[in-house]
């Protein structure tokens, strides 16, 4: 489960660049918060087949993610979502900043988001129980600081991914496309590999 986070802002003017990277880290979100149901599941289903010649790699995730969804159950996933990030006692996977950064959940890297997320306006919801370097947390997050691109700026959706995200994502994401139980997620995380990727690219440019 994801520590969701929630903002009064209001969203500006995006273009269709900052649009798709809003969607795709609000999709990632939602598929690292929980297992997908039936309808969610029917929306993967339709995802369009992408034009290879403007991101080969790219496309090739989403068309795998498309045919991943296309073989999966919704009973199925459940089972699979709980082996991979809950468990008996914890999960193949422990989703967290702090856990990837340190070895130990509740720690220094989640102390220094907090005080980020309240200088920028976020605050987690009260009936939420899980810390806030969630992966599917994160992937919120991200997905609120470009839907307010207009109010924000790219500097600070660069400073929030450089300093919470880029020292352990691809490392998150490669575990999930290897994790033993892995089958449907196997194409999250090889989606996640390949747009992570392609953030810290554009972000790079920046600097």
């Amino acid at each position: 489960m994801s520590a969701e986070l929630e903002t009064t802002a209001s969203p500006g003017a995006l273009g269709a660049e900052d649009r798709a990277r809003a969607d795709v880290y609000a999709l990632l979100g939602a598929l690292l918060a929980r297992a997908p149901d039936a309808s969610f599941l029917n929306l993967l289903r339709q995802i369009p087949v992408s034009d290879p010649s403007d991101d080969a790699t790219m496309a090739a995730a989403w068309a795998t993610l498309k045919q991943a969804a296309e073989r999966a159950e919704s009973d199925a996933l459940k089972d699979e979502y709980h082996d991979l990030f809950i468990g008996l006692g914890r999960g193949e996977l422990v989703p967290y900043a702090s856990w990837y950064l340190t070895g130990f959940l509740m720690e220094k890297p989640l102390a220094e988001l907090r005080v980020d997320l309240e200088r920028i306006g976020l605050q987690r919801q009260e009936e939420v129980r899980e810390p806030e370097d969630h992966i599917a947390a994160l992937c919120e997050t991200m997905s609120l600081l470009i839907m307010n691109d207009a109010q924000s700026g790219m500097e600070r959706q660069r400073e929030f991914f450089g300093k919470h995200i880029a020292p352990w994502v691809q490392r998150f994401f490669g575990d999930l496309a290897t994790a033993p139980s892995a089958r449907f997620y196997r194409a999250v995380g090889l989606l996640g590999e390949r747009f992570f990727e392609v953030e810290r690219e554009g972000f790079a440019i920046l600097v």
